[in-house]
């Protein structure tokens, strides 16, 4: 046999290497937990937090944690263009009305894109997306967001929250500040370890 035909039988075990090494790798991940509540102490790098569900938990941070705050900004600061983060519910004809809306800092554009089940409340959705359009309705603003996958139509009544992200310091993290951590880790021994904590600014409780 040749060197030449020999090549796509080695071809087909390279890609099957890959495969398994792939799927490997994926089921390694270690599984996140998001978590919303408030702080109620802090102890070094160890958070103790109540979460929304009314579960006491303990979140180690890790030494290159990311504090970002969560401040409130006005419904016109969402622009053509604007990367935003729309947590939603289904409307019968497909829409999908905002109960908050959050903006990225341009550094975290295409964060998490795409839509998903949301679990701000039952049915909710979360859509992470670049807005393509925007235009006053009479139920508030219409807007029109594009992500890799597809888009969607959503309405942003008046009185939606809108917040942002903003750079934070770890002194922002004390008791009583509400928080949202989209992904802690689940340790092997069942511990939980994060490397960004989102806190409300001014008292506010994260509303995504």
């Amino acid at each position: 046999m040749s060197k030449s035909s020999s090549w796509p039988p080695m071809l087909a075990v390279s890609l099957g290497l890959v495969a398994l090494f792939a799927a490997e790798v994926l089921a390694q991940q270690p599984p996140t937990v998001r978590i919303r509540g408030t702080i109620e102490a802090v102890d070094g790098s160890m958070l103790s937090i109540k979460s929304r569900e009314g579960a006491d938990m303990k979140v180690r941070l890790t030494d290159d944690v990311a504090v970002f705050g969560v401040a409130k900004t006005a419904l016109s600061e969402i622009k053509e263009g604007s990367y935003i983060g729309v947590t939603g519910m289904p409307e019968p004809d497909g829409t999908q009305k905002a109960v908050a809306v959050h903006i990225f800092p341009e550094n975290q554009r295409g964060a998490a894109e795409g839509f998903r089940p949301w679990d701000q409340r039952p049915n909710s959705t979360m859509t992470n997306a670049t807005v393509a359009q925007t235009v006053k309705g009479t139920d508030g603003q219409n807007i029109l967001v594009k992500y890799k996958d597809g888009e969607k139509k959503v309405v942003v009544p008046p009185d939606t929250p809108v917040v942002t992200f903003v750079a934070g310091d770890k002194s922002e993290l004390k008791p009583g500040a509400k928080i949202i951590i989209f992904g802690a880790v689940k340790k092997d021994d069942g511990t939980l370890e994060a490397n960004r904590v989102n806190v409300g600014r001014d008292g506010i409780t994260p509303p995504m």
